[in-house]
């Protein structure tokens, strides 16, 4: 009996122990069960690299208003100081809303169902940004996301400063409507399908391994070569190289270039995706770049017999951004210091010898800085990219064959954006006439074209 109650209490022990067990099992099994539906939940962005991207945006908005308003407007002459900073903001916010409606799409939206189509431009299928919600993400480099609206507003301002950069070469003589009309066409077939070979998964210039950090291709050499040709087809203006057409306030143009560095550091920072230590390369290259291409086009200046100036300092500051963009993220800064130099040094020939030669009027030097300078920083970018300079590329590294991709992509680049502008400029022409008349030109575009002035004196 005595061994009977001793079974007994062993067997009720037993069963009590595995009766307290069974909530450990079943949360065992529930978290078994809840694993892969964990798994398969959305991404969801992270807080603060989506509040960093939200201030990078920002920033570059700063970069277009009031920066290069500012900036182009103090180069121009005083009767055309408001046409010019109407151009800016007006191209910024045509750019803006055909982003939306359907750029974002043409760029980084699904594949376009023409396959031939596939490495040149995506589809239509987020036109008017179909399907976009505030839950929606899109990815960064990492295992990260971002919220998919901020990144349409941050790539939003890229198209919105890349038009307007254009317009530096036709200022003073182009027709308000014809800008619109120009911008309208210009962006739908050169800047949506560069951007979407440079930066989207399966395009032309992404799948060869091309190194464009913040769009040195997409943005300057697109600008630059589009501005240059602009200009050539719409003409030089009334008493080009025979009237001085000096800048009537490098003040508002010194305003405007300190904005443009601020903003820049969205532009270069930004373009990591994330508030990360790429960013943070982006950031100590945009200053170190910028600071030595400033100096050296001064002290340019100086070797080719002139005085150091406040216009040549502006110059160099945004030699010095404008070639640091395509390797903010893909230098140490050591080669950011040397990208800058040379950059510098080549812009300033550019446009201090370069186009008096040929006589091109490229009023607001959009093609000798913008363009060459950015070729001189896609092309280096190469370089930069070498460990001796400071770069990230492994030992393993591939100068040669990089070099290659790289110029591919500039060609690429010049040809397509050379002839999109010729399409959109005589386009452009066909409705509006391009050109306003030699009265308004004499008159100024700001009474002729907008009717008011800058200034009441």
């Amino acid at each position: 009996m005595n061994f009977a109650n001793k079974m007994a209490a062993t067997a009720g022990a037993t069963g009590l122990a595995l009766f307290a067990a069974l909530p450990v099992w079943a949360q065992e099994a529930a978290a078994a069960a809840v694993a892969p539906a964990a798994e398969a939940a959305p991404a969801v962005a992270n807080p603060g690299n989506n509040a960093w991207m939200m201030t990078a945006t920002i920033m570059v908005l700063l970069m277009i208003l009031p920066g290069l308003a500012l900036f182009y407007g103090g180069l121009t002459r005083t009767k055309n100081m408001l046409s010019t900073m109407t151009q800016v903001g007006a191209a910024a916010c045509l750019a803006m809303l055909v982003w939306v409606m359907w750029g974002y799409s043409m760029a980084f939206g699904p594949d376009t169902t023409i396959e031939p189509l596939k490495p040149f431009i995506a589809g239509l299928g987020k036109a008017f940004l179909a399907g976009v919600t505030p839950d929606s993400t899109a990815a960064t480099f990492t295992d990260e996301v971002i919220s998919e609206y901020v990144f349409i507003s941050f790539q939003m301002t890229f198209a919105a400063i890349t038009l307007a950069l254009v317009l530096g070469s036709v200022v003073e003589r182009m027709k308000f409507s014809a800008m619109l009309v120009f911008g309208l066409i210009w962006l739908t077939i050169v800047y949506f399908p560069i951007a979407h070979m440079v930066w989207a998964a399966g395009g032309l210039f992404f799948e060869m391994g091309a190194l464009d950090f913040a769009g040195g291709t997409v943005v300057h050499i697109n600008a630059g070569v589009s501005a240059l040709v602009a200009a050539l087809i719409l003409g030089k203006r009334i008493g080009y190289q025979k009237e001085i057409m000096a800048p009537h306030s490098l003040t508002m143009t010194m305003i405007g270039t300190g904005l443009l560095w601020v903003g820049w550091f969205g532009f270069n920072a930004g373009s990591a995706l994330e508030a990360n230590g790429s960013a943070g390369l982006a950031m100590i290259n945009t200053f170190v770049a910028t600071a030595a291409a400033a100096l050296a086009w001064m002290l340019a200046e100086k070797v080719g017999g002139h005085k150091p100036s406040a216009l040549g300092f502006c110059s160099g500051v945004i030699a010095g951004l404008v070639a640091i963009t395509p390797a903010a993220g893909n230098s140490g800064p050591l080669g950011a210091i040397l990208l800058g130099v040379v950059a510098s040094v080549i812009c300033y020939f550019a446009v201090t010898k370069l186009k008096t030669k040929l006589g091109y009027d490229d009023a607001l030097d959009a093609f000798g800085i913008h363009g060459i300078g950015g070729m001189v920083g896609a092309v280096g970018t190469a370089f930069t990219m070498l460990v001796a300079l400071g770069g990230p590329a492994g030992e393993d590294y591939a100068l040669g064959s990089q070099l290659t991709t790289q110029v591919m992509a500039v060609v690429t680049t010049i040809i397509w954006s050379t002839v999109g502008t010729v399409i959109a400029i005589y386009v452009a022409k066909a409705l509006t006439g391009l050109r306003v008349s030699e009265e308004v030109e004499r008159e100024g575009l700001d009474l002729g074209e907008h009717g008011e002035r800058a200034y009441n004196y």
